[in-house]
């Protein structure tokens, strides 16, 4: 075995160096994406997690998905401990995962191959080449050095020694069946356990498994129990089914702060998925990155025409495989896999439509009926020609690489290229207009929102957009706020208008700018509140609330500001928060009004859970009480004036 070993394990450490120094360029940019600050900006409250109760206000309190993903949020801390950060500490860290991701990868190749009509040697260079393919393959560069991605990694990480684990236990059956069930049962629930709670979709591991066992060979050895398989694979995966086909809803209003309904979101990832195949197929530079919004949403089978095709052609694509199970076995596995891994992301439940990350578990195999392929031309024509072939092969998608990390490297090249490739992305739009507008190009920054405004008048967030370039340089006038809000009237509200609102308070507030921006403001919140779509958003009404006390306390009407936040502490129920406003409630000497904020304080904390809040429970009521008696010491000063 040692002798038949040390080659291709010589050529999966050079594969390893090469990654490491293709990603190298892609190590230096120091900036953080989309996603990033949000999840990870909790690492700097009140100081930095620096003890147990930090520690638990952050690993637990994630918002990412129904687990919270504690294991990713608890990941970060070996990068760092407080916000703001450098990404240039996070980034090594993803690549590390990216190269231990694809050792387990190989390793699970290399016993899924040993249970194949191949010799050892042979079973080996596949398990080498598919695993490179895939550790060196540009359309991973976007989940390895997008920082958040590390929860897509990390669940891809558990999968993958998951099934290593199950298939090396299967090959103890024969001999030692129970160190077998053992490896494959902890190898089964560990594993869906622990990748379940770095990302959801870990919880395909079972069904994943189970499209393993399904295209083995007849001859691949003595097969698990069926009592085991359908006790640790198949009920585990009839429940995850159970729980998609719960998910199904074509009502048309059951995602109100998203561009499509669930059935346009089934028909467009048709076309998607063979997008996806052709980029992992076709391997390219960069593809659309993360400005995906502006991809053509299927409206019905024939709008637009590909839809049909692409549906009739994955169905044909699937039944293939089922087919091809027993001729090659491969190729059924690296389709069904593929399939498999698309399940959760790519089916009915409300994400956006688009990411390269989806892939990044789901292609696992996809490139072993390559290596298959080159194990054709090794023994039908000559093992030299093969070498060449896979070579190539290799240099090419480490160029690629390569190139992609490049580009990576700077944040507004990146951004730029981003937008230029995405004419109709509105948020490519927006992100060049703000890298525009950073750059000291403030009139292109506008000619570019007034033409976007122009060519998508149902965008939201671009209309907010347009008219925060005009507050940051100041000429925003009250027709401007007029006509933001009447377009308000119409159009579609999502999270990026919510964000765009959050900006057009922040920067209405601060102080020197004209009152009749705040009123402005206050009445692009009146034409929200006649908009259908924006009265059916998650969390608007607290949101809402927040935003328009903020507004009045900057107008200085504490009156007005103290409705607000009466309603928003309750729907919050954060007593951080809470805290914030009864301090501007009582900066602005409403002091009776700071008390009753305090009340509503006491019964935030009650409710609050504890692992939600940053310091432990008595610390905040001792502060409450201590605010309590400073507000009656005011109280008191004031009276004796």
């Amino acid at each position: 075995m040692m002798k038949t070993i040390w080659r291709p394990a010589l050529v999966f450490a050079l594969v390893i160096g090469l990654t490491v120094g293709c990603y190298w360029p892609g190590l230096q940019g120091n900036y953080f994406l989309f996603d990033d600050p949000p999840n990870l900006q909790e690492l700097g409250i009140h100081g930095g997690v620096v003890d147990w109760t930090s520690f638990q206000a952050f690993v637990f309190n994630g918002f990412s998905g129904p687990t919270g993903r504690p294991l990713s949020l608890a990941s970060f801390l070996l990068d760092d401990n407080t916000w703001p950060s450098s990404a240039l500490l996070f980034k090594p860290t993803n690549l590390a995962i990216h190269l231990l991701c694809g050792l387990l990868l190989c390793w699970s190749a290399l016993l899924l191959l040993r249970n194949h009509d191949m010799k050892e040697h042979e079973a080996q260079w596949i398990a080498v080449f598919s695993s490179a393919c895939w550790l060196l393959h540009p359309l991973m560069v976007s989940t390895t050095l997008y920082v958040v991605q590390r929860m897509a990694q990390l669940a891809a990480l558990f999968v993958f020694a998951g099934i290593a684990g199950y298939l090396r236990g299967r090959s103890l059956l024969p001999g030692r069946p129970r160190a077998a069930y053992a490896w494959m049962t902890v190898s089964v629930g560990l594993g869906t356990l622990l990748a379940v709670f770095s990302k959801e979709n870990g919880a395909l591991l079972p069904l994943l498994l189970l499209v393993v066992e399904c295209c083995l060979p007849e001859r691949s050895g003595p097969r698990p129990a069926r009592l085991w398989l359908g006790v640790c694979l198949l009920l585990p995966s009839l429940a995850l089914l159970a729980y998609l086909a719960r998910q199904i809803n074509f009502s048309p209003d059951l995602w109100p702060w998203r561009s499509f309904d669930q059935p346009q979101r089934l028909w467009t990832e048709t076309r998607i998925l063979w997008e996806y195949l052709r980029l992992l197929l076709i391997p390219a530079i960069e593809g659309h990155g993360l400005y995906q919004d502006g991809f053509a949403i299927s409206r019905d089978w024939l709008t637009p025409w590909t839809t049909l095709p692409a549906t009739i052609g994955l169905l044909a694509l699937f039944c293939a495989a089922l087919w091809l199970r027993r001729r090659w076995p491969l190729a059924a596995l690296a389709i069904l896999f593929f399939f498999a891994g698309h399940l959760l992301e790519s089916s009915v439940i409300g994400l956006e439509l688009y990411f390269e990350h989806r892939n990044y578990l789901s292609a696992a195999f996809l490139f072993l009926p390559l290596g298959q392929g080159l194990l054709f031309i090794a023994r039908k024509y000559k093992p030299a020609l093969a070498l060449i072939v896979g070579g190539l092969t290799l240099c090419l998608l480490a160029g690629l690489t390569l190139q992609r990390a490049r580009l990576w490297q700077d944040e507004d090249q990146l951004l730029l290229y981003w937008a230029a490739s995405n004419p109709d992305s509105p948020r490519a739009h927006n992100a060049a207009a703000a890298i525009l507008t950073a750059n000291g190009q403030t009139e292109q920054a506008t000619a570019i929102l007034e033409a976007a405004v122009e060519r998508f008048p149902d965008n939201a967030m671009l209309n907010l957009r347009l008219l925060l370039q005009r507050i940051f340089a100041r000429q925003a006038t009250e027709r401007d706020f007029e006509a933001a809000g009447q377009r308000l009237l119409h159009q579609t509200f999502n999270v990026q208008a919510v964000l765009a609102m959050r900006m057009v308070v922040d920067n209405v507030i601060v102080s020197g700018t004209p009152l009749f921006y705040k009123d402005g403001t206050l009445g692009l919140f009146d034409a929200l509140e006649r908009n259908s779509t924006f009265s059916r958003f998650p969390d608007q009404e607290k949101e809402t609330a927040l935003l328009k006390g903020r507004l009045y306390v900057a107008k200085s009407a504490p009156a007005e500001a103290c409705r607000q936040y009466r309603k928003a502490i309750p729907l919050y129920a954060d007593v951080d928060l809470a805290l914030v406003m009864v301090a501007e409630i009582a900066s602005a000497k409403d002091f009776d009004c700071a008390l009753s904020l305090l009340a509503l304080t006491e019964k935030a904390l009650e409710r609050q859970k504890d692992r939600s809040l940053h310091q432990p429970r008595a610390s905040y009521a001792s502060e409450i009480q201590r605010i309590r008696e400073v507000i009656e010491q005011d109280i008191e000063q004031e009276r004796q004036k």
